[in-house]
């Protein structure tokens, strides 16, 4: 999905929202029961027939009809998003009518767009398209339109994607923002309460919700474990999220942002994330209303410096293995190894005492802790200056370590500044506003499957 950014915030801001709980969208609530607004008795009875879905290939919508061509070519957008991942049957029939939802939501945005006389010109189109080809498809424009026919899709569809987003864009804009007021006191009492979270701690959360009922319930539960598995075999979370989520955070693929963990209001959610490292996830977890998958992208506390993002000056020392060496060999070439390094004198010895048992050296001034793999960024964090890590390595790689020649500490933040508070608190009411407003749309739109 292309994500229109229309206003920018700063890199505190989520943590703002927190304080106030107006992340733009938390875990979702449970839903309340249609039996306690229409009187729905619990022991219905399906009298026609419940296969609804051979017959919904295709819409009208007002008039605009929807093809299988469209949503085919969707769809291999999205498999080609996730490495051309096979899908099952089963999986391929939800996804289908996930997309033609989508497709439906898409040109009733595109005809109010038209009926509020708002124009997305080709120009328009034509320049996104160009920008999305460089930046996510690292293409020129002729390259990506090859690539797109070569998986099954075309630029049409990209284009019509593009213009329903540039059109809600653009309505919200004019008719919901002018709208939204946030006021002094909000953003002063907003500002107070991140001052005072100072040194709690945040959590970066990616959530994967899906509804559930008890006829439906085992399906939904299948199916929850099937997306876990697909990610840990290596699968997108952000593209599953916005594959199969039915939290109001697909569309950002499942990102609550920076939050804590009472937001997710349900205590299971909370004993689960708190167990979560960064880069774990959990679930299916089972709550009211259906199953959660969380994913934890990262942890920190408010307006404190992340040691991680420590730049550090380092040299790598490293010696290569010959083809054909053995496991005893390597041990002891490893060891001999390690003892050097133990006399090297520091960062300015470390080349002449490398060069005495053909070791090589590389060095870099500008590494950033959480760049480098995981198991050695809490090394590297207890070294002083001259110190090296332990040795790693294989018997294919070598054997190597990093030597600590420097290391800049990072900066407290200051937080976000008043502005910087007052709008992303009416950019959260105007995506609140925007999602009634598509409520009204669908409501009153006259819609045919075929």
């Amino acid at each position: 999905m292309i994500e229109l950014n229309w206003k920018a915030a700063g890199v505190g801001l989520a943590a703002a929202l927190a304080l106030l709980g107006t992340a733009a969208a938390l875990a979702q609530e449970a839903p309340t029961s249609s039996s306690d607004v229409f009187n729905i008795p619990n022991n219905v009875k399906i009298l026609g027939s419940a296969e609804l879905n051979n017959r919904r290939a295709t819409a009208t919508v007002n008039g605009t009809l929807i093809t299988g061509t469209d949503i085919d070519q969707r769809m291999a957008l999205i498999v080609a998003a996730n490495g051309g991942q096979t899908i099952t049957p089963e999986e391929k029939g939800r996804l289908r009518l996930q997309i033609l939802r989508q497709l439906i939501d898409e040109t009733l945005q595109i005809q109010e767009a038209k009926a509020l006389d708002i124009e997305i010109g080709k120009d328009e189109v034509d320049e996104s398209l160009q920008r999305l080809a460089a930046e996510r498809f690292n293409l020129s424009l002729d390259s990506l339109q090859k690539y797109l026919l070569q998986i099954g899709s075309s630029d049409a569809s990209l284009r019509r994607q593009i213009e329903g987003e540039l059109a809600w864009d653009r309505i919200l804009r004019r008719n919901v923002a002018p709208f939204v007021n946030v006021s002094a006191s909000e953003v002063n009492e907003l500002y107070a309460r991140l001052q005072a979270s100072k040194g709690t701690a945040e959590y970066r959360i990616a959530e994967i919700f899906l509804s559930a009922t008890p006829t439906t319930h085992d399906a939904v539960q299948a199916n929850a474990k099937r997306i876990v598995e697909q990610i840990r075999a290596g699968g997108n979370v952000a593209q599953f999220a916005r594959q199969y989520s039915e939290a109001s955070t697909a569309a950002v693929g499942g990102d609550l942002g920076w939050i804590k963990l009472e937001q997710l209001q349900n205590p299971r959610l909370e004993e689960v994330a708190q167990q979560l490292q960064a880069g774990q996830m959990a679930g299916p977890v089972e709550i009211p209303g259906g199953f959660s998958i969380l994913y934890m992208v990262d942890k920190r506390q408010v307006g404190m410096a992340d040691p991680r993002d420590a730049l550090l000056s380092l040299k790598q020392i490293s010696l290569d293995f010959p083809a054909g060496t053995t496991e005893a060999d390597a041990r002891a070439r490893a060891q001999s190894f390690q003892a050097m390094v133990q006399q090297i004198k520091g960062c300015g010895d470390a080349e002449a005492s490398a060069a005495r048992i053909g070791a090589q050296v590389v060095q870099n001034d500008q590494i950033k802790v959480r760049d480098l793999p995981e198991a050695l960024q809490g090394t590297l964090l207890q070294l002083s200056v001259g110190q090296a890590t332990p040795p790693f390595g294989s018997l294919t790689e070598g054997v190597r370590v990093l030597m600590l020649c420097g290391r800049d500490d990072p900066q407290a933040e200051s937080g976000p500044t008043s502005a910087q508070l007052m709008a992303q608190l009416q950019d959260d009411r105007v995506q609140k506003r925007a999602q009634r407003y598509l409520r009204d749309l669908r409501r009153d739109a006259v819609i045919e499957y075929n």
